[in-house]
C-alpha cells in the first residue's frame, strides 16, 4: 500500500548517525517533508442554514445578502448544487464525502435508531476532510451549528470521540445540537461548555459571535502558524428556528412582504431569470393544494405574517454581514487570493417546520396543535408584534414564506424528493485559479462532491487507511472541472436522495421522486401514518435536463424510463444502508418512547450542577418523577432551584422573597404557574416537587405536588404537557437558569442565581 494512502505518515527518522562517543557521532537535523504543494490555498466553508434558494438577493430573493453576491461577483455560482433536504444528513456527507445513509446520518442526530443508516454516528471509517487535511499539515477550525455529535454523548462528560476536536479539527467554538437560541446558546470550546461573552441586554447574537471568534482564530493562526494552510469551517445556525435578531434589522424590511408569499415568489421567479440564474424555459411551480394561499389568510392575521418574514429577512441579511466580516479579515491578512472560499446557501431548503407561523418553533416537533389566535394573544401579553425575534420568544414565519423562499421549487427542507428542500445556491471564490465568470456552472452536483474537489486541488489521494481504520470508498465526484469550464459535461451520473420516507433519484438527467408520507407544513400527523409503506407511494417522473423546476410529470408518459429510475433508487438504497425507507420516521412517528434519552432513573445531583443537555437530562416534563432539594434557606429566599429548557418552552422551580413558585412554560402559548401561599422557613428544609401523570398519554396532563419538609404547600394541573422536549440546545440548570429565562417573572432577573445554598438534588423516576 503506498505511503499516501494510510494516514498518519509513519514517524520521520533521524538523519544524525549515533556512535558511542558525541564525537564518534554524526549530526544532522531531520527534515519534515512537505506533504501538501507550495501554492496549496486556504479552504474557508461556509454553510448557511435552513435557506432556501429564493432567498438571496444575489439570485433573485429580496433577502439582502451584499457578502454573497461579492463572492459569486468575485468568482463562480452553482446553480444544481444539491443538499440531502435536512441538516446532519447535509454536514456529515458534505465533510466526508460520503453519501448520507451509508455514514449512518439518514436523519438528524436526535433522532438515531438503532439501523445502520440511520445510527446517528459517523463511522471512523469515513474520516472527515479535516482529520485528512489536518495530517497533511493544514490548520484546521470549525465555527458554529455543529449537529453531528450523537445526542447521548454532548454532555461536558462527553464521551468526546465523536465532538469536532477529536475527529479532525484542532479548534471548535460554537454549539453541537441542531439548533440554538441566538441570545443565550449552549456553547463549546473544544470540549469545554462555556458561557456567551455577554448577555443579550448587553448586545449579544450568536452569529456575531462566531465571527468575532473565527476572526481571533485567524490572527491566531496568522502569528503562530503562517507557513501551515487552513481549512476553517463557518457553519451558521442561522436561518434556521428561533429567528432572533434585534429589532432595527427585522425593520429595514418592514411593510415590504405585506403582499405575501405568492406575490414573493412570482417576484423572484422572474428576477432570477432575468438575472440569467434559471433558464428562460424554467417554469414556477404551483403552490401545493395543502398550502394555505396569502388570500386565505385572515386579515387580523397578516401583520403577524408579514412580520415574522421581515424577522427572518433580517436575520438572514445580519449573518451575511458576519460572512462578510470574516472574508474582510481574511483579505485583511493577505490571505484573499489563495483562499478557496465555498459559500453555501443552505444546507435544504427553507423550513416549514413554524408550520402557521409560530412565536415558539418546537411546538412543530411536539405535534401539539395551536391556533394563530393562541399565538397573537400571548404575543400581546409580550408586548405585541415588536417582540418578534427578540428573546423572549422563539418565532419562526408560517411555512407559506419557506415554499417562497424555495422558489421556483415545489419542495422545502425534510422533502427530498422535490428540489425546493435539495437545490442550494453556491458560490466559490478563488482569485489564484479561479477567473470571474458569471456564467452559472449547470453541472448537477452534491453536497458529497466537496470533499473530493478539496482532495483534488491539493492533489491528495484519498486515504485508505486513516488512524488504523480501513477508509470507505468516496462517494462523491469533484467539480474542481467546473472552474474554468462552464459548459463542460457533467460528471456525477447518479446520486439518490432519502429523509424519513420522501426520496428521488437523479440519473444522467432525468429525476424519479415520491413526496412520502407527509407534507412538512401540515401540522400534525397525518392520518394512517402508522400504516404507511413506500409500496404505496405514487413515483413521479422528470426529465431534468429539459424541465429545470420539476413542472412536468411524465410518468403516464414513460413509465419505462420510471421502471429503470425505480430500479436504479433500489440499488442505491441497498448499496448505501437505506433500507427500511422512511427508516429516519421510528423514533418521531412510530416510537416516540425509544427516543433518546438518559439510561438512568434516578440522578444524584450536586447543587452546582448545570448545562446538562436536556437530551441526556431526566424528563422532567413529561414522566412520572419526584425532585427532591436539599438545602439552606436565607430569610426571604429568591433565585431558581432548578430550570429545564428556556423561553420557547420549559419548567422551572424558584423563590421570590420566600414564596415557592413552579411555573411549566408550554412553547410561550400556555403557562401553568403554582405558587405557595406562605414564605419558606428559614434554615434547612427538604423540598419535594412530584410529577405524577393521571392520564398517560402524549401530551396528558401533568399532576404537581410541591411539599416542604414532608407538608404540602402547593399543589396544581398543567392541563398539556411536551411530549418530546422543550429545547433542542437548552439544558438542566440547578440553582440559577443560565439559558433562556423559561419564566417572564425573573426573566430582567437571569440568570437570577439561588441566593442560599442546595445541598443536593434527588431525582427519581416514579414508574
Amino acid at each position: 500500500m503506498d505511503v499516501h494512502e494510510v494516514l498518519p505518515f509513519p514517524p520521520v527518522p533521524s538523519a544524525s548517525i549515533a556512535g558511542r562517543t558525541l564525537q564518534e557521532s554524526v549530526y544532522a537535523q531531520r527534515a519534515e517533508p512537505r506533504r501538501l504543494p507550495e501554492d496549496a490555498p486556504n479552504i474557508l466553508i461556509v454553510l448557511i442554514d435552513d435557506a432556501g434558494p429564493g432567498l438571496p438577493s444575489t439570485f433573485g430573493g429580496e433577502v439582502r445578502t451584499d457578502t454573497l453576491t461579492r463572492i459569486h461577483q468575485e468568482g463562480i455560482g452553482f446553480n444544481r448544487f444539491h443538499t440531502t433536504a435536512m441538516c446532519s444528513p447535509t454536514r456529515a456527507s458534505l465533510l466526508t464525502g460520503r453519501n448520507h445513509h451509508r455514514i449512518g446520518n439518514g436523519q438528524i442526530a436526535e433522532l438515531a435508531n438503532d439501523w445502520d443508516g440511520y445510527s446517528g454516528t459517523i463511522p471512523k471509517s469515513s474520516a472527515l476532510v479535516a482529520e485528512v487535511l489536518k495530517q497533511y499539515g493544514y490548520a484546521t477550525s470549525a465555527f458554529g451549528k455543529w449537529h453531528n455529535t450523537p445526542a447521548a454523548e454532548t454532555t461536558p462528560a462527553g464521551p468526546y470521540d465523536n465532538w469536532p476536536s477529536h475527529i479532525g479539527f484542532e479548534y471548535f467554538y460554537g454549539f453541537l445540537a441542531g439548533e440554538a437560541s441566538q441570545y443565550e446558546p449552549n456553547l463549546v470550546r473544544n470540549t469545554t461548555v462555556v458561557r456567551p461573552p455577554k448577555s443579550a441586554a448587553e448586545g449579544y447574537h450568536l452569529s456575531e459571535d462566531l465571527a468575532d471568534d473565527a476572526i481571533g482564530w485567524l490572527h491566531r493562526h496568522h502569528a503562530f502558524t503562517p507557513d501551515k494552510p487552513f481549512l476553517m469551517y463557518w457553519a451558521s445556525g442561522c436561518l434556521h428556528g428561533p429567528h432572533h435578531v434585534a429589532k432595527e434589522w427585522a425593520d429595514k424590511y418592514a411593510g415590504k412582504f405585506d403582499d405575501g408569499w405568492d406575490a414573493y415568489r412570482e417576484r423572484v421567479f422572474h428576477r432570477a431569470k432575468e438575472m440569467g440564474w434559471i433558464p428562460a424555459q424554467a417554469q414556477l411551480t404551483p403552490r401545493d393544494p395543502r398550502m394555505p394561499a396569502w388570500e386565505d389568510i385572515p386579515e387580523h392575521e397578516r401583520p403577524f405574517q408579514s412580520r415574522l418574514m421581515e424577522v427572518a429577512a433580517g436575520f438572514g441579511e445580519h449573518v451575511d454581514v458576519q460572512v462578510g466580516r470574516l472574508i474582510d479579515e481574511v483579505d485583511a491578512l493577505g490571505y484573499g487570493d489563495n483562499t478557496l472560499v465555498f459559500y453555501i446557501w443552505g444546507d435544504n431548503g427553507s423550513s416549514g417546520e413554524g408550520q402557521n407561523g409560530t412565536i415558539s418553533e418546537l411546538l412543530a416537533q411536539n405535534a401539539i396543535p395551536t391556533t394563530v389566535d393562541m399565538h397573537l394573544e400571548a404575543l400581546d401579553e409580550l408586548g405585541g408584534l415588536d417582540v418578534l425575534g427578540s428573546p423572549k420568544v422563539d418565532n419562526q414565519y408560517h411555512a407559506g414564506w419557506a415554499w417562497a423562499g424555495s422558489a421556483p421549487y415545489k419542495g422545502m427542507k425534510l422533502l427530498a424528493s422535490h428540489l425546493g428542500g435539495t437545490r442550494n445556491p453556491m458560490a466559490v471564490r478563488w482569485p489564484a485559479r479561479v477567473a470571474p465568470d458569471a456564467a452559472p456552472r449547470a453541472q448537477f452536483h452534491h453536497c458529497n462532491d466537496l470533499v473530493p474537489t478539496i482532495y483534488d486541488i491539493v492533489g491528495i489521494t484519498p486515504p485508505r487507511v486513516v488512524n488504523g481504520v480501513q477508509q470507505d470508498p468516496i462517494d462523491g465526484v469533484s467539480f474542481a472541472y467546473t472552474f474554468d469550464q462552464p459548459d463542460a459535461p457533467g460528471r456525477l451520473r447518479t446520486q439518490y436522495f432519502e429523509i424519513m420516507g420522501s426520496r428521488a433519484i437523479y440519473h444522467d438527467g432525468w429525476m424519479a421522486s415520491a413526496f412520502g408520507p407527509r407534507a412538512p407544513w401540515v401540522p400534525g400527523l397525518p392520518p394512517g401514518i402508522g400504516d404507511w409503506t413506500p409500496d404505496r407511494d405514487t413515483w413521479e417522473l422528470y426529465h431534468l435536463d429539459e424541465d429545470w423546476t420539476q413542472a412536468n410529470d411524465l410518468a403516464g408518459q414513460r413509465p419505462d424510463k420510471l421502471a429503470q429510475l425505480k430500479e436504479t433508487f433500489a440499488i442505491e438504497a441497498a448499496r448505501n444502508s437505506v433500507y427500511p425507507i422512511g427508516g429516519g420516521l421510528w423514533i418521531p412517528v412510530f416510537h416516540p418512547e425509544l427516543r433518546i434519552s438518559t439510561p438512568y432513573r434516578e440522578w444524584n445531583f450536586a447543587g452546582d450542577i448545570t448545562r446538562m443537555p436536556e437530551f441526556c437530562a431526566p424528563a422532567l416534563g413529561n414522566r412520572a418523577n419526584r425532585v427532591s432539594i436539599d438545602l439552606d434557606l436565607p430569610a426571604d429566599a429568591n433565585g431558581v432551584l432548578y430550570a429545564l429548557g428556556g423561553t420557547g418552552g420549559g419548567l422551572t422551580c424558584y423563590l421570590e422573597d420566600g414564596i415557592l413558585c413552579f411555573e411549566y412554560n408550554l412553547f410561550i402559548v400556555m403557562r401553568t404557574k403554582i405558587r405557595a401561599e406562605r414564605k419558606l422557613p428559614v434554615g434547612k428544609a427538604r423540598i419535594d416537587i412530584e410529577t405524577t401523570c393521571p392520564e398517560p398519554r402524549p401530551a396528558g396532563p401533568l399532576d404537581i405536588t410541591i411539599a416542604v419538609n414532608k407538608e404540602q404547600y402547593a399543589a396544581g394541573r398543567v392541563p398539556v404537557s411536551a411530549p418530546l422536549l422543550f429545547s433542542a440546545n437548552d439544558c438542566l440548570d440547578i440553582g440559577t437558569c443560565l439559558g433562556g429565562p423559561v419564566s417572564l417573572d425573573y426573566f430582567d432577573k437571569a440568570p437570577f442565581a439561588f441566593n442560599g445554598t442546595i445541598e443536593k438534588v434527588t431525582v427519581r423516576y416514579l414508574s
